[in-house]
């Protein structure tokens, strides 16, 4: 019983492109060749998108996978194989497109709902299989449908909340549903429209006011307002203006409120009433005509001397019956100064400040723009100091100074000099600082500052300070006489100078030893100094330096010498005589031992 495999096919009745609700057929025929007609068992398999959706044996060469209502789930490519004996044989795949999904179905939780509750909503696709996506549309007369996308991954339906807003009478939603698929998004049929009735739990609030929108400064203004509600119970009235609540009630349909009218109070009002979750507002626009404008002051002069005139007037433009007082402004509180439209005062430094007018007609008060008025003490005679104290400044190094004026009111204006070339201006309280950066050798200018301030006694000068420059030390040198070799007892004389440097200048000598040790010390005013070391030693043989400073703080120290100290030319005889003598005493001896050997 010889067979083989010609080849295995895959097929889909009534074609390819099926569309959604419709029957359809997969079939996988086995095309097989046999040695002699004998019977021979298939065992068919059918897969979608490599997934096992259908199996069975049989002694024929079709196998039929029925599906009597496709869907769009059903969309996918299919293959199958076939297995008999041993052998196994594969078809070629072929891509099925199921075209529609099936209707969905939408039901409504309630027919009649009130304003600020919740509608709950459930869409379905029937026979459908996740994931899909799930439209709803709140759909209203004259306005744009309001839609909610909602994903499902793992359910054929979907449920939302739509919150019923005010103005919502009535209602109608819909929902369709969308599923991806190879060639993109198959999208549903919209469901049956649900309809839903809205009932208002109050009407909107009525607003008005008395006598009527547009009134004068100084009339009384009443705003009332009121709702027409169901049910009483948690219902709340609020009145506002730019924000902030003017008034409220609760519990209660009407709310009443007055004042009397100022210019301020002209504006857009609300009436707001809400209850749980409901809120419904009414505005209304008010205008207040002015009664009079705001008065003005005027003053004599806004900048004086000590003990100069200040006269202070309050005015309003073609209005003159109305209670006029002056007031001083402080950060705590005004300070009423006079019950009067003019004011009359002889100014100290404690007068500086800031003075408005108010103005009061029918119990209205209005306040005029704040008037600046300054009072200046005249400045005294600054001083003109090095910040460091010393008056003197080390050449290469910037030099500070302070002005200052002890008294004085601010600000004050200083200027600094040097010579007769002005350097800084600098505008401060009681003192201001200058750095001048650049200071020559030869820099013999003097210094001074100006101090001025707004009193008309004009401009103080400082006195004349001189700084000394301070030049470094360079260059410090060490040598001896005599020089290099110094006999034993003899006296030496170390020179030590420098190049450059300022007077006096501190000279120390010192000898190198495990440690330096000082020898001496002493300051000059010259560039150079001799120190004379009395009857040398044996021991004073080593190197020695100098070190220079002064009131630049740097010691410069000067290159080491080598002195060695010698034995004197008469010590040197002596030392010669001595051995001498030694070698004829050792000689004698000798000879005398000779000869006495000899005679024997």
């Amino acid at each position: 019983q010889v067979f083989t495999f010609n080849g295995v096919e895959i097929r889909v009745q009534p074609s390819l492109k099926v569309n959604n609700g419709a029957p359809m057929s997969i079939i996988c025929h086995a095309d097989i060749s046999k040695s002699t007609n004998f019977q021979l068992k298939h065992n068919f398999t059918i897969f979608k998108d490599g997934k096992l959706v259908f199996t069975t044996v049989s002694d024929k060469e079709d196998a039929r996978y029925e599906i009597p209502v496709a869907k769009s789930a059903d969309t996918g490519d299919y293959e199958c194989t076939v297995k008999a004996d041993g052998k196994l044989g594969f078809s070629n795949s072929v891509d099925v497109w199921v075209v529609g999904m099936t209707k969905p179905i939408l039901i409504a939780d309630k027919k009649e709902v009130l304003e600020g509750e919740v509608v709950k909503l459930r869409c379905e696709l029937p026979e459908e299989v996740p994931p899909l996506v799930f439209f709803f549309r709140k759909i209203k007369t004259n306005s744009e449908p309001k839609e909610k996308r909602v994903p499902e991954q793992n359910q054929n339906f979907s449920e939302v909340e739509y919150y019923v807003e005010e103005g919502d009478n009535i209602l109608q939603f819909d929902c369709f549903g969308k599923r991806q698929v190879r060639s993109g998004w198959e999208t549903s049929q919209h469901s049956n429209q649900t309809l839903v009735t809205v009932k208002e739990p109050f009407v909107k609030p009525t607003l008005i006011t008395k006598p009527s929108s547009n009134v004068t400064e100084g009339d009384q203004i009443e705003f009332q307002c009121w709702t027409v509600v169901a049910q009483i119970r948690d219902i709340e009235i609020i009145f506002q203006k730019n924000r902030t609540i003017l008034n409220s009630v609760r519990d209660k349909k009407f709310l009443n409120y007055s004042r009397v009218a100022t210019q301020e109070d002209s504006g857009e009002y609300l009436c707001k009433v809400e209850q749980g979750t409901v809120s419904k507002t009414t505005k209304l626009n008010v205008f207040v005509s002015e009664l009079f404008p705001k008065p003005t002051l005027s003053a004599s002069r806004t900048k004086l001397d000590e003990s100069q005139d200040l006269s202070l007037r309050c005015s309003i433009n073609g209005f003159r019956r109305a209670n006029f007082s002056i007031v001083r402004k402080s950060s705590s509180r005004d300070i009423l100064l006079k019950n009067s439209r003019e004011l009359e005062i002889k100014v100290n430094v404690n007068d500086t400040g800031t003075y408005t007018c108010k103005a009061e007609v029918k119990g209205i008060v209005k306040e005029s723009k704040p008037v600046r008025i300054n009072v200046y003490a005249p400045v005294s005679k600054p001083t003109l100091s090095v910040v460091s104290g010393s008056p003197e400044v080390v050449l290469g190094k910037p030099l500070q100074l302070i002005c200052h004026s002890v008294m004085g009111t601010p600000p004050i204006t200083f200027t600094f000099y040097k010579g007769d070339d002005i350097k800084k201006n600098v505008t401060n309280d009681t003192y201001a600082t200058f750095l001048d950066e650049d200071i020559g050798l030869n820099d013999n200018r003097g210094y001074k500052c100006d101090a001025r301030n707004n009193h008309s006694s004009g401009v103080k000068t400082s006195n004349v300070l001189n700084v000394t420059v301070i030049v470094p030390i360079r260059d410090a040198s060490l040598g001896s006489v005599p020089y290099g070799e110094v006999e034993v007892g003899s006296d030496t004389a170390f020179l030590c100078s420098v190049k450059e440097g300022s007077w006096p200048i501190d000279f120390k000598f010192f000898k190198k030893t495990d440690h330096e040790v000082l020898l001496h010390e002493v300051r000059e005013y010259s560039d150079r100094t001799i120190w004379h070391k009395r009857t040398m030693k044996r021991k004073d043989t080593g190197t020695y330096y100098c070190m220079a400073s002064n009131r630049a703080s740097v010691d410069v120290r000067s290159r080491p010498i080598t002195i060695s100290v010698i034995l004197a030319a008469w010590q040197k005889g002596v030392i010669a005589a001595f051995v001498l003598t030694a070698m004829a005493g050792v000689g004698a001896v000798a000879l005398w031992w000779f000869l006495r050997k000899k005679k024997k």
